[in-house]
């Protein structure tokens, strides 16, 4: 089985130990290419690891604390191949990451999200609500993780609907005429978390609109709905009550990985595509954790080749609940983010929103 194996079988069918196999060799090449192309982390590779280059499981390779993309532009591309350098959001006074792209890592990336979004969309695109503003991606010059979201999520839809204004106020009449429209067949929705809860949940709870044909793609704002005491089953649960939405998929992703998210299957926990994967460290020792203990999360991903972001280690606590369950239909980890480490910066693109409109 190769890397192009794991891109275009169905997504969440290869067991945990054909797919480590797998990435184990490719991520193994990749940190050998970025080795090579980036003193930068050829350095701190091997100030940080010595004696790694020939890793025996996933948990032996390099890894680049996640915080190192606000404080260095780490690229293993020349500056003529740069393509676009993606930016995170930030809250006032935060360093923005900032992530190189060539043409390749961008298109792997959009390869990548298409597979995972089509094991739940199927292969046609949608009618499409956007809990969002179109003046989001009307100037580039602000391009940054959360518009990143948005245009990649566009893909999948068709017959687009802004459901907010500028001011993020809901365009109500225009949403009822939305689902006139397309409301009788499936119809695709997306938006960031805190937006979806604020600026459209809230408003509709009362509406008494019928929205049991959406499928509800959403990602980030977690922070602010935990301290509202809003728990992932609470969102859900009002949200099938208020507007007949039932089938509703959180992902957890990353600027520094865009390409590979993470989706929530039916059981509520997240799992990482084909060609992506989780390890869950111990705070103090940073060993791998067994399943069901909370440490800190290192995503590992196939996808980057412009800059070296194939494994990282986030500022998000996680735990492993099971391998290769059957209990949704999906092989792999299922797992969980528990939130950031304590005093850890705030961050997320919904997150960011929900600081200005709070």
């Amino acid at each position: 089985m190769t890397l192009d194996d794991l891109m275009q079988l169905p997504q969440y069918s290869v067991a945990q130990a054909d797919k480590e196999a797998v990435l184990l060799a490719e991520l193994t090449r990749l940190g050998k290419h970025h080795r090579q192309r980036s003193p930068e982390y050829a350095r701190l590779a091997r100030i940080m690891f010595p004696g790694s280059a020939d890793p025996h499981n996933l948990a032996d390779l390099p890894y680049l604390p996640v915080a190192l993309f606000k404080e260095h532009l780490l690229s293993s591309v020349p500056e003529s191949e740069v393509f676009k350098i993606l930016q995170s959001s930030g809250t006032t006074g935060q360093t923005p990451s900032r992530v190189v792209l060539d043409r390749e890592t961008a298109q792997l990336q959009t390869l990548a999200l298409s597979r995972i979004m089509c094991s739940v969309l199927g292969p046609n695109r949608l009618p499409m609500i956007l809990v969002e503003t179109a003046d989001l991606i009307r100037d580039r010059r602000q391009f940054n993780a959360r518009a990143a979201g948005l245009l990649g999520m566009l893909n999948f839809g068709r017959d687009h609907f802004y459901a907010l204004d500028s001011n993020l106020e809901l365009r109500l009449p225009e949403l009822k005429d939305f689902l006139r429209r397309f409301g009788g067949a499936p119809f695709l929705m997306f938006g960031f978390t805190f937006l979806v809860w604020s600026r459209f949940y809230q408003p509709l709870a009362d509406a008494g609109l019928d929205f049991s044909h959406g499928i509800l793609i959403h990602s980030g704002g977690w922070k602010k709905l935990q301290e509202e005491s809003v728990s992932a089953a609470d969102f859900r649960a009002a949200l099938r009550q208020a507007l007949g939405l039932t089938r509703v998929y959180n992902f957890y992703g990353m600027v520094e990985q865009v390409g590979s998210v993470f989706l929530e299957g039916d059981d509520g926990y997240l799992y990482p595509p084909n060609f992506a994967d989780v390890i869950v460290r111990d705070p103090t020792t940073f060993e791998e954790l067994p399943n069901g203990q909370t440490g800190v999360l290192e995503v590992l991903s196939a996808l980057p080749r412009s800059y070296p972001g194939h494994c990282l280690l986030t500022e998000d606590l996680g735990v492993v609940h099971a391998v290769d369950s059957p209990s949704c239909g999906r092989l792999g980890k299922a797992f969980s983010v528990l939130g950031r480490i304590p005093k850890a910066e705030l961050r997320g693109c919904s997150d960011v929103i929900a600081a200005k409109v709070s």
